[in-house]
């Protein structure tokens, strides 16, 4: 079945709004990282991780590649396939249950919010980022 053209525009739209909101998700991320590196370390480490500067620098790293993948759409479908897996990592090891002891219970909507995050993630994996503003790199194209 073929799509009209007069359809494409609003897809496209909203295609590249997605991926813009994924980058700037990410890009606050990476943000934190890098201008609260000793306390994200501090975090890191509460957690039970070693190394936790190294592991904040590099989560950091893979942050600047995920904001450059939506952008770009350089591997765009590994990306969000990795990018899945880090996001409820993170919600399984910064936010699971032995985290729940705040009286607001901000822990335990942190963990929930990981996984519809992952699940749009995988969706564009499987969709890829559309026609516009790509850079055809990637694998598994």
């Amino acid at each position: 079945m073929e799509q009209s053209t007069e359809n494409m525009g609003w897809k496209t739209a909203a295609l590249l709004i997605a991926r813009f909101i994924m980058a700037a998700l990410f890009a606050m991320g990476l943000a934190g990282k890098v201008v609260m590196s000793g306390m994200m370390a501090a975090e890191i480490a509460k957690a039970g991780f070693p190394f936790p500067m190294l592991l904040n620098w590099l989560a950091a790293l893979f942050e600047l590649g995920m904001v450059l993948a939506f952008l770009t759409g350089a591997f765009f479908r590994e990306a969000n396939i990795l990018g899945a897996i880090y996001v409820v990592f993170l919600a399984f090891a910064f936010h699971f249950v032995s985290h729940w002891t705040d009286a607001e219970g901000l822990n335990f909507g942190a963990f929930v919010s990981h996984f519809p995050m992952a699940a749009g993630m995988l969706f564009a994996a499987v969709h890829g980022p559309g026609r516009m503003l790509v850079w055809k790199k990637g694998w598994l194209n």
